[in-house]
C-alpha cells in the first residue's frame, strides 16, 4: 500500500527555517548590541581619560604660567638693579671727575685768558671769559684739543669789549669732557629672548 504523506512537510520546514532565521537574526542583534556596548564603553573610558590628561595638561600649564610670569618679575626686577648697579658703578668712576677737569684747566689755560664762569650740563661745558686777543682763543682751543681729558672744543662766540678801560676779547665756547666708560661697568651684554 502506498502511503501519502498529507502532513505539509515543507510548510513545518519553511517553520522552521523561519522559527532558526529569526533566532540567527536575535543572535546577531544581540551580539551587536554586546559588541557595541564594548566599545561604547571602551570609547567612553578613554574619553575620560583624555579629559582627565587634558584637565591636568591645563592645570599644570596655569603653574607654570605663573612661574613664567614670576621669571619675568624677576628678570625685570633683576634688570633695574643691574642699571642702577651700572649707574653707581658710572658715578663711582666718575667720582674725581670735577678735581681732574679743574687741574687740566689750570694746564691748559694759556697765559692772556681770564675766565668768568664754567657751567657743566652732562658732558658739555660751557667757558665764559675774557683774552687779551684773538689768538690767544684760538692757542686755548688747540691746548683743550690736545688734552686727554677734553675733546671738540667748540668756539660759540667772540667780541670785543672794553672791561676796566682795556679792550678784550669776550668769547663763549663749549668742550666736552672724555668719558672712558669701561665695557665691565655695563655689565655683561644680554641675549634678547
Amino acid at each position: 500500500m502506498i502511503r501519502i504523506n498529507l502532513l505539509p512537510h515543507r510548510e513545518e520546514k519553511r517553520k522552521s527555517r523561519r522559527s532558526q532565521f529569526y533566532a540567527l537574526l536575535g543572535a546577531v542583534f544581540l551580539a551587536a548590541v554586546v559588541v557595541w556596548g564594548i566599545g561604547f564603553t571602551v570609547i567612553a573610558e578613554r574619553i575620560d581619560r583624555q579629559n582627565d590628561a587634558n584637565d591636568f595638561l591645563r592645570s599644570e600649564i596655569v603653574i607654570l604660567d605663573r612661574q613664567i610670569a614670576e621669571i619675568k618679575s624677576l628678570r625685570q626686577q633683576t634688570e633695574a638693579l643691574l642699571a642702577r648697579k651700572r649707574v653707581i658703578e658710572l658715578l663711582e668712576a666718575n667720582r674725581a671727575e670735577t678735581v681732574h677737569v679743574f687741574n687740566e684747566f689750570a694746564e691748559r689755560v694759556p697765559e692772556g685768558i681770564y675766565l668768568r664762569k664754567l657751567t657743566q650740563a652732562g658732558q658739555r661745558i660751557n667757558i665764559v671769559g675774557y683774552a687779551q686777543a684773538n689768538a690767544r682763543v684760538s692757542a686755548l682751543m688747540r691746548s683743550l684739543e690736545e688734552s686727554p681729558i677734553f675733546e671738540r672744543p667748540e668756539l660759540v662766540q667772540i667780541q670785543a669789549e672794553v672791561v676796566g678801560g682795556r679792550r678784550l676779547s669776550a668769547f663763549n665756547m663749549f668742550v666736552t669732557i672724555k668719558r672712558e666708560v669701561k665695557a665691565d661697568a655695563l655689565g655683561p651684554k644680554r641675549n634678547p629672548r
